[in-house]
């Protein structure tokens, strides 16, 4: 067997005369290391050559079971060639125990050879020789280097540790092979090379701090000393908070400041631009932060107002602050955990006055309870019987709130073609002859009970809260939800001294809206731009027009002429409503539309007097009665013109697009939902309504797409409605939804809301401004209208009205 003897050469001359060993000055410690690393070596070793005797012992046994394999399967083979010769024919059998016969002398030679002594031998030696090593370490010089012979007294010698330093040089590798034994041959190995290297480095170190100076500068402690700084900074920045810059209390300020920067003049995107540019900096911050420690930043999302609203939370929290409430602040709300939800839509008009807050907000309650997913009652005013008169077409009076609703739901029945489960309930009102509408009397939120106070839609929220002395609908409902129907200040500016009265109705509207609403949903831009507003249509058509679009477009495939007539108009008729321009357009273009005979539906206040003028100028105007647009009387007609400029979003419009006439109308904001269609032409200057009118009378229209037809329907508008109303999130969130999310910081209770508190403020101040009879009566309330009286008591079987100061109340 080899023998494996590293030896180590000490130089005595050397080691007298250096100083002391910079190890702690103990050469111990580096024989002990240098003889515990030769002990592994070692066991390594000893393994290894156990590992293959066992091998070689193995493949021994093999050869030994082939053996007796061989011969079992001879004895079989022979006494299996007896039995043979019966079965098989004679050339057969006489194959086979020839084969026999030959195959047995080599089996049996082949076992001899395999199972003689001399194999194994010669198998274990071929497989011993090169790798059982046999190591021997002589560990004599580094002995005699640490420990030196001295002479004492009597003549003895004592060997006594050295203090000089010591060194390890010219360790070498012996291969003692065998029948080798004498002849010694030197060969450095690599990793001895590289430890004597090292062993060189560290004799000449003198101090420890020489010896731990360069681990203390290299990369492997420094990228150590980097993870331990992270770990500890990441587990303060998991505890604490950055307290706020002032940049971000800037931003706070102006943000919640918004209320009064908007009764000033300055719009909300300005606001919006130097918050954004506030807040800049720090959300730059926030990003490098997340991008650098791979995680997702915990504000996510483009709006830098709820970034703000979660850093300010954050910060309030990590205080400990905890917000209960202003002293106008109610918390004490409907809890939403039930199964079915409530909504109640409040609306300022009821059928049989066919216009537009009567008619729409009846649509979106029947589709809303469609769903079966909430609870939904529609709020509707009630008047007696000298204001129906007056208000209702064909002097139609109801005797009780049972029979008008009778009246409602047949009349919506006959449209939608399915029967609606929702509840009307109706409110005190009073029709305003100055104003041209209704308005409630008292307060009308006491008419929803507060178990069913969870949701509100309010239908035209600044007309609803003029003169609204009651409740706060916020206060009393967990989401409100305004609808603009109507352009009031384009009205009021037609009016005397138009430019003042709509100067102080525009903030009252923003007062009443901001006061009362959660969001607010504009149908066009053509209204005021309110606060929390957002512009959509949310209004669909009525079925049954659809229904009469099919059935033309069926007969003029079928090859007949579904429109016979020529163009027509038709709306309440007020000089607000479109009337003047129509006026305006005829008698300044009367040569080139002197052929056109134009037929013009409706009733109003103003009929008497539009007719006089049309007649006056000699225009060709054929005025008629008021009736429902989907009489079969109009079904004929292929042009609707509208030039009204006045509406938010025109009913008659979109009725006859779904209907498939062509329609002539106003380049106004009011009109944008319909420019997509096909069958809309509008027009910019007057001479432009002459080209597009008489484009319109030789053209043919086009059928509406499945497409078009859906986007007009009220399926596709209570879907938009549910979206940007966020009543999808509203009714759908639940304890366990807010939960889950992890990045769930709950803004309302962490910290005080300056935006909340302002419209609270707001909210305040208006309720005591409706207080004074006074101040009502000069802005234009109806007189005792902050109570309702003993009639409506009566009808609706209410609760004497309380007598109260007439000239203020708190």
């Amino acid at each position: 067997m080899n023998n494996f003897i590293p030896q180590a050469v000490t130089s005595a001359s050397t080691s007298r005369n250096s100083p002391a060993t910079a190890a702690g000055g103990s050469p111990a410690s580096a024989l002990s290391f240098i003889s515990k690393g030769w002990r592994e070596v070692r066991d390594s070793a000893d393994a290894d050559i156990r590992l293959m005797r066992d091998r070689a012992n193995s493949f021994k046994n093999l050869a030994s079971s082939l053996d007796r394999e061989l011969e079992n399967f001879i004895n079989s083979a022979s006494a299996f060639s007896v039995p043979a010769i019966k079965s098989y024919s004679a050339s057969n059998s006489s194959t086979e125990i020839d084969f026999v016969k030959k195959l047995q002398p080599k089996l049996s030679e082949f076992r001899r050879v395999y199972s003689s002594p001399d194999f194994s031998r010669k198998v274990l030696e071929k497989w011993s020789r090169p790798t059982t090593p046999r190591i021997r370490i002589d560990l004599s010089a580094i002995k005699n280097a640490m420990l030196e012979e001295v002479e004492v007294d009597g003549g003895e010698r004592l060997r006594q540790s050295r203090r000089g330093n010591v060194r390890f040089t010219d360790f070498r590798w012996d291969w003692k092979g065998e029948g080798e034994e004498g002849e010694e041959g030197f060969k450095d190995w690599e990793p001895i090379r590289a430890l004597k290297t090292k062993l060189k480095d560290f004799e000449v170190k003198k101090s420890p701090d020489e010896i731990f100076g360069a681990w203390k500068n290299s990369e492997l402690v420094e990228k150590f000393k980097a993870s331990l700084k992270a770990l500890r900074w990441d587990s303060l920045d998991s505890k604490e908070v950055p307290p706020l810059d002032v940049p971000e209390l800037l931003a706070y300020f102006v943000r919640q400041s918004e209320p009064f920067l908007d009764q000033l003049g300055v719009r909300k995107d300005l606001c919006d631009k130097i918050v954004e540019n506030l807040c800049s900096k720090r959300k730059n911050q926030l990003l490098l932060h997340s991008v650098s420690g791979g995680e997702s930043s915990v504000v996510e999302g483009d709006n830098i107002n709820d970034e703000l609203d979660l850093r300010i939370a954050s910060v309030l929290q990590s205080t400990g602050h905890h917000y209960e409430g202003g002293f106008w602040s109610d918390l004490m709300k409907q809890n939403p955990s039930e199964k079915k939800r409530h909504v109640a839509i409040v609306t300022t008009a009821s059928l049989p006055w066919m216009t537009g807050t009567a008619v729409n907000p009846l649509f979106r309650a029947a589709y809303l309870a469609k769903s079966a997913k909430q609870k939904v009652t529609l709020l509707v005013p009630w008047l007696c019987k000298s204001d129906q008169e007056l208000v209702y077409p064909n002097k139609l009076t109801f005797n009780s709130p049972e029979e008008q609703e009778d009246y409602i739901r047949n009349w919506l029945e006959e449209r939608i073609g399915f029967k609606a489960d929702f509840k009307i309930s109706f409110y005190p009102g009073k029709f305003s002859k100055e104003r041209r509408s209704i308005l409630p009397a008292g307060d009308t939120s006491q008419f929803i009970s507060s178990k069913e106070a969870d949701i509100a839609i309010l239908e035209e929220p600044e007309h609803l809260n003029w003169y609204h002395h009651g409740n706060r609908w916020t206060d009393k409902f967990n989401h409100v939800v305004g609808v603009v129907h109507t352009n009031y200040l384009e009205y009021i500016k037609r009016e005397k001294n138009g430019a003042i009265q709509a100067f102080f109705v525009k903030h009252i509207n923003n007062i009443v809206a901001r006061a009362h609403c959660h969001k607010v949903l504009r149908l066009s831009a053509a209204t005021q731009d309110l606060p929390k507003s957002m512009i959509c249509n949310v209004h669909g058509v009525n079925p049954k027009f659809l229904e009469i679009g099919e059935k033309l477009t069926s007969e003029r495939a079928a090859g007949q002429q579904a429109f016979p007539k020529g163009a027509y108009f038709l709306g309440k008729m007020v000089w607000a409503k479109g009337y003047r321009e129509l006026i305006d357009l005829f008698s300044k273009h009367k040569n080139e539309l002197g052929s056109l005979n134009l037929d013009v539906f409706g009733n109003g206040e103003d009929a008497h007097e539009v007719q006089n003028t049309a007649k006056k100028l000699n225009l060709s105007l054929n005025f008629q009665k008021g009736r429902d647009h989907a009489d079969d009387s109009l079904h004929g007609y292929k042009v609707f013109i509208n030039p009204s400029v006045s509406d938010v979003l025109c009913t008659a419009t979109a009725e006859a697009l779904a209907m498939g006439k062509i329609v002539v109308c106003a380049d106004h904001p009011s009109n944008e939902f319909f420019r997509s269609f096909p069958n809309c032409l509008t027009y910019q200057t007057s001479e432009d309504f002459v080209t597009k009118v008489k484009e319109a009378l030789v053209k043919e229209p086009e059928p509406l797409t499945p497409e078009q037809r859906y986007k007009l329907s009220w399926e596709a508008a209570t879907e938009r409605f549910m979206e940007h109303s966020d009543l999808e999130k509203v009714l759908g969130m639940d304890q366990s939804s807010i939960k889950s999310n992890k990045n769930f910081i709950s803004k309302s209770v962490s910290m005080p809301n300056l935006s909340d508190m302002v419209d609270g403020g707001l909210a305040l101040a208006h309720y005591c401004f409706t207080g004074s009879e006074l101040l009502r009566l000069a802005t234009g309330a109806i007189p005792g209208s902050r109570n309702y009286d003993k009639q409506h008591s009566k009808d609706l079987n209410l609760l004497p009205p309380q007598v109260e100061n007439p000239i203020y109340h708190w």
